[in-house]
């Protein structure tokens, strides 16, 4: 069995002594980079010894954006309010590579049960598909302003991670029906979400940071 090579990350632990640890995929275009400044405001979260592993998604064409190269989860060939087109051997090679990141933290001395998911937008998706299909059973998801990608089964054999998510109601890229339908899907199949929806388009903002901040302490602190 080939191993898959481990991502190139930037890293933020907010301690010396590491007890948890959260893989933070960025969307699509972007890089780790993006998403590391919020490890500041995290401050509830931040007191209970986490490393944020922020990798760097590889660099490949992608067919909605006219075949322009940029770092990508997978490829996108369309999308909307039906849906995404996706590539679904693409977004498999992702959970692959978002696996190898796991089985690292949990091999320098993070488990599972303090191993969280997190992404925004394409990454979003990504950690959600990785959360459904993988067998290493992440402690929760942290999903913003993404979508359930086809072919994630929101009713597995295993167990079932609570899920925190939250979307933009005037996202013009992923539009919130697609956000709402995901939370829906996933709740009728037995999984905890925590849901919020705020006034903004295909962005974070801080009283949505500060819900997650208290969501990820408390299930940190439960742990």
């Amino acid at each position: 069995m080939t191993q898959t090579p481990l991502l190139d990350c930037l890293e933020r632990p907010t301690s010396e002594a590491i007890s948890a640890s959260v893989i933070w995929l960025h969307g699509l275009g972007a890089d780790g980079h993006d998403f590391a400044p919020i490890v500041d405001e995290l401050r509830q979260s931040a007191g209970r010894g986490v490393r944020f592993v922020f990798p760097h998604a590889p660099t490949r064409p992608i067919t909605v954006n006219g075949g322009m190269a940029m770092p990508a989860w997978y490829d996108i060939r369309g999308l909307g309010g039906d849906g995404i087109d996706e590539d679904t051997a693409g977004i498999e090679e992702a959970r692959q590579q978002v696996e190898a990141l796991m089985r690292r933290e949990m091999e320098r001395g993070t488990p599972a049960e303090r191993l969280f998911l997190a992404g925004f937008s394409q990454g979003a998706a990504t950690a959600l598909y990785t959360a459904l299909t993988t067998t290493l059973a992440p402690a929760g998801v942290i999903a913003l302003s993404g979508w359930l990608p086809d072919g994630a089964d929101p009713e597995p054999e295993g167990s079932r991670p609570p899920v925190f998510m939250a979307h933009g109601t005037e996202d013009p890229i992923v539009p919130i029906g697609l956000g709402r339908r995901a939370a829906t899907a996933l709740e009728g199949a037995g999984y905890p979400v925590e849901w919020h929806d705020f006034p903004m388009e295909h962005a974070v903002c801080m009283p949505e940071i500060q819900r997650l901040d208290a969501w990820l302490s408390s299930r940190l602190e439960r742990s």
